[in-house]
């Protein structure tokens, strides 16, 4: 049950950057862009600090290979490739005129994005914990968030996985309040010095609610309280207070 929980709760982490990983078809086909603006600055590099070596034409069209934070890889009519800025990609078009979108690392982007990853310390049932999450936005106030943590304590340390939803009340401030509920499991090992321990696996639900602050780019602070409730296989259920503040970023 363990190995599920911990295999379980590392693809709902890793999934979210594989998403991110643009797929190449076997024909190799790449999103085409035309150049609108005056020309296109190709750099050596994904960075204002590599030079520019190439410059392509307007009306001329860039395949699109991938993406690196704020800058493109892309690959010019006569196979020259190069790295071009968020800026100048915002000013591209496509094939039928219309301008070229994404998703950007400004507040715009923190109000309204597709994915979050993040770290966390706090503490979960008054030990030490530890924990990451991933979610997948549905649109600016609505995601599926799991999340996987570990908590080292006195008497017992354990895992714990969660998937829940997550709602955003104002998702256009810059403190942003939100609230949580879902269903998850905790993997509790007791401290070998206790009597007749045993290792066990409960089932719970949580709610809770937190707050997101946007800093800059794409990365935001991140503080919850989860009431985490025990089922277990015991007559009386339990309870644990789950706190914690940590660093996320978004795409």
């Amino acid at each position: 049950m363990t190995a599920r929980l911990r295999q379980a709760a590392l693809a709902s982490l890793v999934l979210p950057g594989l998403l991110l990983t643009p797929a190449v078809s076997g024909a190799r086909e790449y999103l085409q862009l035309f150049v609108a603006q005056p020309y296109l600055e190709l750099h050596t590099g994904p960075g204002r600090g590599y030079p520019v070596f190439h410059v392509v034409p307007r009306d001329a069209s860039v395949d699109v290979l991938f993406r690196r934070t704020d800058w493109f890889k892309v690959r010019t009519e006569h196979g020259v490739e190069g790295w071009a800025s968020q800026r100048d990609m915002l000013q591209m078009v496509l094939a039928d005129g219309s301008p070229f979108r994404f998703g950007v690392g400004d507040r715009a982007g923190f109000n309204s994005h597709r994915y979050e990853m993040g770290l966390f310390a706090g503490a979960y049932g008054g030990a030490n914990y530890v924990s990451g999450y991933a979610s997948l936005s549905f649109n600016s106030q609505l995601a599926l968030e799991a999340a996987v943590g570990q908590f080292l304590g006195r008497f017992s340390n354990g895992v714990t996985g969660d998937v829940g939803l997550t709602h955003v009340i104002v998702p256009q401030a810059r403190w942003s309040p939100f609230l949580t509920l879902g269903v998850g499991e905790v993997h509790i090992e007791p401290k070998a010095t206790l009597v007749q321990a045993a290792n066990r696996t409960e089932q719970t639900a949580y709610v809770g609610g937190g707050v997101r602050y946007y800093l800059t780019r794409r990365i935001f602070v991140r503080g919850e309280y989860k009431a985490h409730y025990v089922f277990t296989k015991r007559n009386q259920n339990q309870e644990a207070d789950e706190w914690k503040l940590g660093f996320a970023f978004f795409y």
